[in-house]
């Protein structure tokens, strides 16, 4: 038996390798102390808002003895392991005309306007902040996940993802849970002796490129310098990402559990997804994930005529304010499900997977072209918050001081996040 490989020991043979699930003989040390399971860190981000009159809390009821919204009764068994956090912006989204831009500078809170001369400019991601000290312990940095593409029908905003790296530039993501489950568990089926020869030869490359730019640096003004400086940050990213390439290159990939999924969209690609992400972090291949959640193609599963962009303007309009309650239920009863799973996973030491996560659910956008008082749900019990409450906070603070709250509850010791003002100090556990 290998123990070389870190957290997720293999039993290995001459005609194969096999992950084992988590034991308590793997969580002790070798001086015989359990290890504390690792902290993971989720966020959910969905288009188009919600019912404002049924999903928000009273906010004349703040504390745990709030009347949980009709919208988010599904979660009533869960009620105890979450919390509703109220009042919380991002002001700059006003000035950029992102009505309908949602996951785009949901976890930045970014002005796109910021340089001059530029149409577009975004920044980091909370979970790009999280994973540069979460994803030194697992093949993956993080896994973005985006579910199914269509971003107009979806909410979701330009860019294509919700994950931004310390450039501002978008991250790619696994657009089908077929691709998500191929990226855990497949990877490429290149021979070993090929990748190598393939890393040796990029890293080659790399070190001449950069050699050829620092005599050209000498040469350059002040505004082509800044220009370089951007290509450097870019070389010692690729850098960095193949120096780890080479780190987990021989460590084998986790046997699948399950058989590659077969789905179409909708409700079944969201559960699907759960499924997937509960199997990612409990074969520890990454810690941090994010979703972009399916709107339209959740609405068509469940025959909703109403499209999601027309949902999002249902004031005035019994048939569409019928048909958003209706999506509101489905997507609470599906985050229900998501919990559900993670409390019924084991770690090595008895406790869950939801006992060491953060989980964040919402949107940049709270009903049509509203953009204050964003839609926010924050679980698990590595959150570091006071769960079962309803969080009221002042009007038009920073939705960036919630995630400094949450990097700095989760150890990733950070100053400021974006526009954030401080932490939100009254809803630490």
């Amino acid at each position: 038996m290998n123990h070389s490989i870190g957290r997720r020991p293999f039993l290995q043979s001459a005609t194969g390798i096999l992950a084992l699930p988590a034991l308590n003989l793997f969580a002790e040390n070798r001086s015989g102390a359990t290890q504390t399971p690792a902290k993971r860190m989720v966020f959910l981000s969905f288009g188009w808002g919600v019912t404002e009159e049924l999903w928000y809390p009273d906010r004349n009821t703040p504390g745990a003895n709030y009347a949980l919204p009709k919208c988010l009764e599904p979660l009533q068994r869960h009620r105890h392991d979450f919390s509703i956090v109220q009042g919380l912006w991002h002001k700059y989204c006003l000035f950029n005309d992102a009505g309908h831009s949602g996951s785009t500078f949901w976890l930045t809170g970014a002005n796109r306007f910021a340089q001059p001369g530029v149409s577009f400019a975004n920044t980091i991601s909370a979970d790009q902040v999280a994973a540069q000290e979460f994803g030194k312990h697992t093949r993956f940095d993080s896994i973005q996940i985006n579910g199914g593409g269509n971003v107009n029908g979806d909410g979701h905003g330009p860019g294509l993802s919700m994950s931004w790296d310390s450039q501002g530039k978008p991250l790619g993501a696994q657009n089908h849970p077929v691709q998500l489950y191929r990226h855990l568990f497949s990877g490429n089926q290149i021979p070993l002796e090929q990748v190598q020869r393939r890393l040796a030869e990029k890293r080659s490359v790399l070190d001449t490129m950069l050699g050829n730019a620092r005599q050209l640096k000498k040469r350059l003004g002040r505004t082509d310098n800044d220009k370089l400086e951007e290509y450097f940050a870019s070389v010692r990213k690729l850098e960095n990402r193949i120096a780890k390439e080479k780190t987990w290159l021989e460590v084998p990939r986790p046997q699948a559990p399950i058989p590659e999924p077969k789905v179409s969209g909708g409700r079944e690609l969201i559960e699907v997804t759960y499924d997937l992400m509960v199997l990612a972090m409990q074969t520890d291949s990454t810690r941090i994930m994010t979703f972009r959640q399916p709107v339209q193609s959740l609405l068509q599963s469940e025959n909703i005529k109403v499209g999601g962009h027309d949902i999002s303007h249902y004031h005035g309009n019994a048939e569409k304010m019928a048909a958003s309650r209706q999506r509101d239920l489905l997507q609470s009863e599906l985050l229900a499900g998501f919990i559900d799973r993670l409390k019924a996973t084991q770690e090595a030491d008895g406790s869950s997977l939801f006992d060491h996560l953060c989980l964040v659910y919402g949107s940049n956008l709270r009903t049509s072209h509203s953009l204050d008082n964003c839609p926010t749900l924050v679980a698990g019990g590595a959150s570091g918050i006071q769960l079962g409450h309803n969080h009221v906070i002042e009007n038009e603070t920073p939705l960036n001081n919630l995630w400094l709250t949450l990097l700095n509850q989760l150890g990733v010791r950070t100053e400021k996040h974006g526009d954030s003002t401080g932490l939100l100090e009254g809803i630490m556990a």
